[in-house]
Formats: structure tokens, C-alpha cells, sequence
């Protein structure tokens, strides 16, 4: 029986679908969002930043300051860096921003594109985030003005050796000895990134803020826990209206429904009422129409959803940072729970009145 009324309205069964499948896609775009940002932190703080903390330095040292930070409270690990400030200029487009100099294979501080793959420094040459090239006009073996910002301020061309696909910001990074060359200094390094004993971390942080050289100290646990509670901020609000909106969609696009229906087959199920048919069953005649219906929409709403996220991620690939679109299984599973849940209780809104048939007025109809 429910087939046989899904097949006698073809036009409006698909219009409920297409409805609840909307209110699906609501959802799983909002809550993607979850997903999306813990990808971003997991290449952020856990792929890339490998280190506990990042050290920079008051001026460029000699290496001499490895052998001094090695020795300081809880260091296991230490990677050198060496940072400087530049404009990269490539016809009339310019860029100011700082060049990264780390080792050929950086363990620590590491060099990661979107898909997590991690890249190593060639000899020569400068490796700029995909989106700093698209900026410059650039492509790998192009060749870029590079005018130094600090000490001597000298001005060299340098080539661009390849491109990355990375996640936040714009980067340049460089083989640290060339960095060295391209400011005509030796051996000498101005940062260190570091991992740490954690049960000493509080005595590393308490000599190093005593140490006049050492300029600051950033703490990667702390930039997570930071960066998390600026993006709860915004997300928990964000959550709360889609839940909502997804919610009044579907319990709507199912409560009118079930009343239309009801309204075109409330002789027709008193009827049934009359010919022994129990509460139960007619009420499973109409609501399993509706559950039926809500199946249905379920996977082409997570469909429609996730073709939605795509193109919204397309519009976050900016100077900040580059997003890609993730769905988990769980959040397709709380979409499906929560539109369900809303489909349920406007179930239960109709159920009432079923209850309600008027059994007598069935009963004087002549036929």
C-alpha cells in the first residue's frame, strides 16, 4: 500500500525527497566545517610543526648557539633555521615577506603540502607556496628579484625552484646555506625549532626567558590551544545555526507531507480503522510512507552536501589560508541522526492526529 501511493505520486514523493535531501546538505556543510579545521591543525601542528617550541634569536649567532640551546633544560632535539626578511619581486607584481632557510630534509619545522606528502629543500633556489606563486605570476625555474631587508639589504636573483601546495599563509623557503650565501654571511642562524622533555618544560621556559640573546619563545602547544579556542568562538555559533536550520527543513518538508497525505487519505485509513485495522498499522501505512521517503533522501542530500562543500572550500583559497574540503564518517552519521531525529518528530505530530479519525462519519457514508 505505501508503494502503491509513492507510485500514484511520483511528482510529490521527489519534491519531499529533493526537500529532506536539502536539509541534509544543510548539515553536512555546517558540520564539516569540524572536520575541515581539524584537518588543517592536524598539517598545521602535527605534521608540519613537529617541535614543542620555536626559538628566534635577538641577531643571527654563529653555530656555536646550537652547542648553547643543546645544552639548555629538556632539549632532546634541535633544528636550525635561519630567517630573513625580503621582498621578492617579479616584473611589476612585489611580496614582502621572509625567506625560511632550514636543512635539505627538515625533520622538525617541515616543509608540508595539503595532502600531508612532505617536501625536501633543493641545493639552490627558492620553494614558494603554490598561492605566492599564482600572486608573482610565477613557475618553477622562473626567475625572481630578491632584495634583502636586513644588514647590507644586497639584491640577487634567485630561481624558483618549485612550488608547494601548502595550507596557511604565504611561505619561501630556502636551503639554509644557500640563504647564507644569498646574504654573503657564513655559517650563522638566527631561530632553532625544538622538542622538549615535557617534564622539564617548565625549566627550559624559565632559563630562556633569563637568556638576553634568545628574543622569544613560541610554544606550539600553546598556538594550538589558542588557535582552537579563536576557531571555537566562531564555529559553535555556526554549528547551532545549522543544526537548527537543517532541522526546521526537514521536520517542515516532513510534517507537510505527512498533512497532505493525511488530508487526501483520512477516509481511506478511517476506513481501515472501521475494518479492524489498529492505530498502529494505518499509522504505519502513513508514516512509513514518510520514513521511506526520508531513507531515500539521505544519501543524495550527503551527495548534494558534499558537492556544496567543495565549492564553498573553492572560494577559501586565499592569501590566509587554503582549505580543503573533509567529510569524516561521523558527521555524516550525526547528519543522518539528526535529520532523521526531525523527521521523527513531525512524525509523531501527524500520529496525533490519526488518532483523531472520524470513524463515525465513515460509518453513515452511503456508498
Amino acid at each position: 500500500m505505501i508503494l502503491r501511493n509513492l507510485e500514484r505520486q511520483p511528482g510529490r514523493s521527489l519534491v519531499s525527497i529533493v526537500g529532506i535531501a536539502f536539509a541534509v546538505a544543510v548539515l553536512v556543510v555546517g558540520l564539516a566545517f569540524i572536520d575541515v579545521l581539524d584537518l588543517l591543525m592536524n598539517h598545521q601542528f602535527g605534521l608540519a610543526m613537529r617541535q614543542d617550541a620555536t626559538m628566534t634569536f635577538v641577531e643571527p649567532r654563529s653555530l656555536r648557539a646550537i652547542s648553547d640551546v643543546e645544552h639548555l633544560p629538556g632539549v632532546m632535539d634541535l633544528e636550525p633555521m635561519r630567517a630573513v626578511p625580503v621582498r621578492l619581486r617579479a616584473g611589476h607584481r612585489t611580496r614582502t615577506l621572509a625567506i625560511t632557510g632550514l636543512p635539505a630534509a627538515p625533520h622538525l619545522n617541515r616543509v608540508i603540502d595539503r595532502n600531508g606528502g612532505a617536501q625536501s629543500l633543493p641545493p639552490d633556489g627558492l620553494v614558494l607556496s603554490k598561492m605566492l606563486g599564482r600572486i608573482l605570476s610565477v613557475r618553477p625555474g622562473d626567475v625572481l628579484q630578491v632584495e634583502v631587508l636586513e644588514g647590507r639589504r644586497p639584491t640577487e636573483t634567485v630561481a624558483v625552484a618549485a612550488l608547494v601546495d601548502d595550507s596557511i599563509g604565504l611561505q619561501a623557503y630556502m636551503r639554509i646555506e644557500a640563504v647564507q650565501r644569498l646574504l654573503h654571511e657564513g655559517a650563522v642562524l638566527n631561530g632553532a625549532a625544538v622538542t622538549l622533555d615535557r617534564s622539564a618544560t617548565d625549566r627550559f621556559y624559565r632559563t630562556v626567558k633569563v637568556v638576553p640573546a634568545v628574543a622569544g619563545v613560541a610554544l606550539r602547544e600553546v598556538a594550538l590551544q589558542n588557535f582552537r579556542e579563536t576557531m571555537a568562538e566562531n564555529m559553535n555559533l555556526q554549528i547551532v545555526f545549522n543544526v537548527g536550520f537543517a532541522g526546521i527543513i526537514a521536520f517542515g518538508v516532513v510534517y507537510n507531507s505527512a498533512r497532505v497525505s493525511l488530508s487526501e487519505r483520512s477516509r481511506e485509513l478511517a476506513s481501515l480503522r472501521v475494518l479492524g485495522f489498529t492505530r498502529g498499522e494505518i499509522s504505519l501505512i502513513l508514516l512509513g510512507e514518510l520514513a521511506l521517503l526520508t531513507i531515500l533522501a539521505l544519501p543524495l542530500g550527503a551527495l548534494i552536501g558534499y558537492g556544496f562543500g567543495r565549492l564553498i572550500m573553492a572560494g577559501f583559497n586565499n592569501e590566509i589560508y587554503r582549505l580543503s574540503f573533509h567529510v569524516s564518517p561521523s558527521t555524516v552519521a550525526w547528519t543522518f541522526l539528526t535529520v532523521i531525529g526531525a523527521a521523527a518528530l513531525s512524525g509523531l505530530a501527524v500520529r496525533r492526529r490519526l488518532d483523531r479519525l472520524d470513524l463515525v462519519g465513515v460509518l453513515k457514508t452511503r456508498e
